[in-house]
């Protein structure tokens, strides 16, 4: 079976448009096949990987019956940590590939590089399992499609891991949006602004890997933390759909200074140019009108913030630091804060599980909540929360920045990845 890599070649604006045949039918609402017990197989056991096994190990129905990862030690610690946790000692496998192969794994997760994702998850979803992937699903505009055109042929599913959407804070903007109370939605902020220059420009982890798009690519390169909350709060895929995108990048000069700083004088990355420009401004447009402000800076000194905000007719939600402003009752021009309206509208995933989650501590919680969610989708028979759809569209940001940049700042059509059927009901469980 061949491997297919995302190709490094820069698309162009004509490669939006292109439509590939579709190769089997939709897979929004398909439910997983249902079952006591999900097997599941790791792929890539470093800081990240590691993390999310533990929270795997913590929900109920999840058994890690394989690992996989180019070190020994990382193998080591994971196999010690399943142990510990009194599941049978996992199969090891060298090679990635014959851990998608193997007949005791029903759901491929994987936490590799980015520049792994796309091959993973085409070679799971080819070898009939089901595959939850790191973000972004995919960083080029044929990768996206390669996902779906996958996805819709081989019938297995392609879960984005993204955490975000799982969040207290995010959920309980979820539960205030379902319940009407911001009115009608018109427009949403969304973020990645994380300074990562130390991580950037270290030696080990990340830093082996994660600076390279910084020196060949303008664009949006981590989009989905924000964007997929804010997807969520409109309901794109199931009633609306992104349509168009603008980009613009401010120039590249944090990472370079503070790399020539800090940096000892025979280091060889004090030769590296970066592209990217600090500051990455991408609108959005949707099919109802709405619209999207979407962020992207990993190199500036400042705090971390994903904006998550979102304005309705009736009141705003705005996040860092979490805050509401509703017509008519909160005191005019001054913001409220959460904690009157957290015992209303909390989602029923945090009320249910939010102890456990935030006992184990994984990115505040939501971490568990999100493999919680799962695993019980999963049991349950029920479709996922996040199909191979919303991988795409909230991947696809990373190519179409780029593109727009590259292009003196052109608008483009955004892809249409469920072909139209994005106007289907939501069949997403509200509650299991």
């Amino acid at each position: 079976m061949a491997i297919y890599f995302e190709s490094s070649k820069r698309e162009s604006p004509a490669s939006v448009d292109i439509v590939p045949p579709r190769q089997g039918a939709t897979m929004l609402g398909v439910p997983f096949e249902k079952r006591d017990v999900v097997r599941v197989g790791f792929i890539g056991l470093g800081g990240r990987g590691y993390g999310q096994l533990k929270e795997m190990l913590a929900v109920e129905g999840a058994q890690i019956t394989a690992i996989n990862d180019i070190s020994q030690d990382n193998i080591t610690r994971a196999r010690d940590e399943v142990v510990e946790k009194g599941q049978p000692e996992p199969a090891i496998e060298t090679d990635w590939q014959r851990l998608c192969e193997r007949s005791d794994v029903d759901l491929v997760y994987t936490c590799s590089p980015w520049n792994m994702h796309v091959p993973v998850a085409v070679y799971a979803m080819e070898c009939g399992k089901h595959v939850a992937v790191e973000v972004p699903a995919a960083t080029t505009i044929e990768g996206c499609w390669k996902l779906v055109d996958t996805s819709e042929r081989t019938r297995k599913h392609c879960i984005m891991l993204e955490n975000c959407c799982y969040g207290a804070e995010e959920m309980l903007a979820l539960s205030m949006v379902r319940k009407g109370l911001l009115g009608t939605i018109t427009h949403g902020e969304a973020a990645y602004i994380h300074d990562l220059r130390a991580v950037l420009l270290g030696d080990t982890g990340e830093g082996l890997w994660r600076r390279e798009p910084h020196k060949t690519r303008d664009a949006n390169l981590y989009p989905t933390h924000g964007l997929g909350p804010v997807a969520w709060y409109m309901n794109v895929n199931r009633g609306d759909r992104f349509t168009k995108i603008v980009s613009m990048s401010s120039l590249s000069a944090s990472l370079s200074e503070y790399r020539d700083a800090t940096l000892a004088k025979d280091d060889p990355k004090l030769k590296e140019t970066y592209s990217c420009g600090d500051m990455n401004l991408s609108f959005i447009q949707t099919e109802m009108g709405r619209t999207i402000l979407l962020e992207h800076d990993v190199v500036s000194p400042r705090p971390y913030s994903r904006l998550n905000l979102v304005q309705g007719t009736k009141g705003v939600f705005s996040g860092w630091p979490h805050r509401v402003y509703l017509d008519g009752k909160s005191e005019e021009h001054k913001w409220e804060e959460l904690d009157a309206y957290k015992e209303q509208y909390q989602h029923s995933l945090w009320r249910k599980h939010g102890e456990k989650a935030l006992e184990l501590g994984g990115h505040g919680g939501m971490d568990f909540i999100m493999n919680y969610r799962l695993i019980q989708l999963y049991r349950n028979g029920m479709a996922p929360d996040i199909d191979v759809y919303d991988a795409a569209a909230w991947s696809a940001p990373c190519a179409l920045s780029e593109i727009s940049i590259t292009n003196e700042n052109i608008p483009l059509s955004f892809p249409d990845f469920t072909r139209g059927n994005w106007k289907e009901a939501d069949t997403r469980a509200q509650d299991i």
